[in-house]
């Protein structure tokens, strides 16, 4: 079986190619440039290299989210566009359980987190038993204060990883009262081989979608939305010709604009 994993849902950028227990090839980026301008760039290298035919895959993986709105829509466009044009399925990973899979057998509590800005994460708890991945707590969008708050009453020790451990690092050093570590260099990040292994784990349980249907998995609104919703808010209605009444009479008969 011949898995192809994508992962754009962060600051790193990841292509990889895994075939049964094999790692075929991984080419992963974490410097400066948008996905848009890498990832298939980077596709394209790793078929070359490996002299990939392309109709040989399986099925395509995908992280779904959460994330970065833009990243996740480009990996999730890529994903599609693949799957649509090779007629081969989709496996949605969640990036959270993804990273949690680099951490394979570790002992304790495996909690990634991401920076999710204005001082939230976006998170999960996970821990291995008879070398499964076993979720604790789904992924989730929270303050980064209360996630301590919860491993503290969860009382184990707990290795954290993700773009967030920069960010929160002093902070979970000055609050955190169980025993804690921060994973290494080389699997604290999202790597595509992980959402490919993990993707072929799924595809095993028949957790596959069509190209077609697929969406990423937000977990919470962007800040576009947020600010439009805010300025919704400010409108208020005075009167029968106001644009917002106006607009719910015509969504209650129907009407267009």
């Amino acid at each position: 079986m011949k898995i192809l994993g994508l992962d754009s849902s962060g600051i790193v950028a990841s292509v990889a190619i895994v075939e049964d227990d094999t790692l075929l090839a991984e080419y992963t980026v974490n410097y400066k440039k948008t996905h848009s301008q890498t990832l298939l760039p980077m596709l394209d290298e790793l078929v070359k290299m490996t002299e990939l035919d392309m109709e040989t895959i399986d099925a395509i993986a995908v992280a779904v989210g959460p994330g970065s709105f833009t990243g996740l829509r480009i990996g999730s466009a890529t994903a599609k566009g693949l799957g649509l044009a090779l007629k081969k399925p989709l496996i949605a990973v969640p990036t959270v359980d993804a990273l949690a899979f680099n951490l394979y057998d570790a002992s304790g509590l495996i909690c990634p987190i991401m920076d999710a800005r204005r001082n939230q994460v976006y998170t999960g708890i996970y821990k291995f038993e008879n070398h499964e991945l076993v979720t604790e707590r789904e992924q989730w969008a929270d303050a980064a204060t209360e996630l301590i708050r919860i491993l503290n009453e969860m009382g184990q020790s707990v290795t954290f990883l993700g773009d967030g451990v920069p960010v929160f690092k002093e902070l979970l050093e000055q609050e955190l009262k169980v025993p804690y570590s921060f994973a290494p260099a080389h699997v604290n990040k999202q790597r595509a081989a992980a959402v490919a292994a993990l993707g072929m784990k799924y595809y095993k349980e028949g957790k596959i979608q069509e190209a077609a249907i697929h969406s990423p998995q937000y977990l919470r609104v962007s800040q576009a939305e947020r600010e439009r919703a805010q300025r919704d808010e400010s409108i208020q209605p005075v009167g029968e010709d106001c644009p917002v009444r106006s607009m719910d009479r015509l969504e209650k008969t129907g009407g267009t604009v």
